[in-house]
């Protein structure tokens, strides 16, 4: 798999989970995705995933929530959020945002001469950040991917999809949530990484 198949996939699904689907993001990635030509052209995730995947994206129009309400509810609240997409809810005892796991993600990223050119007081490990920073590294920095994927986006990742998938209760976003596990576990196989031992998780 090369740089670019990473790059693209994290850019694309990084942007839906951080940018509301009015956004200028977003809107084009919706009305790719509505149409199941990207479906050979998707180069990480499993056939069957990505087949689920469009089949929950042809449902779209159907859905009795429109989609920025489920935006809205899923990403923003006001009510507590089903699938919090920040790390450091999963990997901190407390289950609090801006939590230790973010502060040693901060670290890392100063470490690396990694700067986040972030419009609002967002924490790092936002799941759709985290995905975009995979792109960004893949391009800018292929040696460094491993480690952050490693060490700060697959211990919590899979639990962050599989409830979206449960919780989201729209048919976006729970094809969102198909379609991002199998890509990143196709990151994992084709960058051949060695998982540490697992993280306990709290949510």
């Amino acid at each position: 798999m090369s740089a670019e198949s990473i790059s693209l996939t994290g850019k694309i699904l990084g942007a839906m989970l951080f940018y509301p689907p009015h956004s200028e993001q977003v809107q084009p990635v919706i009305a790719l995705l509505q149409d199941s030509d990207w479906m050979p052209m998707w180069p990480c995730a499993t056939p069957e995933a990505k087949a689920r995947a469009a089949e929950l994206f042809a449902q779209l129009d159907a859905s009795a929530e429109d989609l920025n309400d489920a935006w809205q509810r899923l990403f923003v609240g006001p009510y507590a959020l089903p699938a919090p997409p920040w790390g450091s809810v999963y990997l901190d005892k407390e289950s609090v945002i801006f939590g230790d796991s973010t502060l040693a993600l901060r670290q890392w990223m100063r470490v690396n001469h990694i700067e986040p050119h972030l419009t609002q007081a967002e924490p790092e490990d936002h799941i759709g950040l985290m995905l975009m920073m995979s792109a960004w590294l893949a391009e800018n920095a292929p040696q460094q991917l491993g480690e952050f994927l490693t060490a700060h986006l697959l211990p919590w990742a899979g639990r962050y999809f599989e409830l979206l998938g449960i919780k989201a209760e729209h048919p976006w976003y729970e094809g969102v949530a198909v379609l991002a596990e199998s890509t990143l576990n196709g990151w994992r196989q084709a960058l051949a990484l060695e998982m540490p031992a697992a993280r306990e998780l709290y949510f």
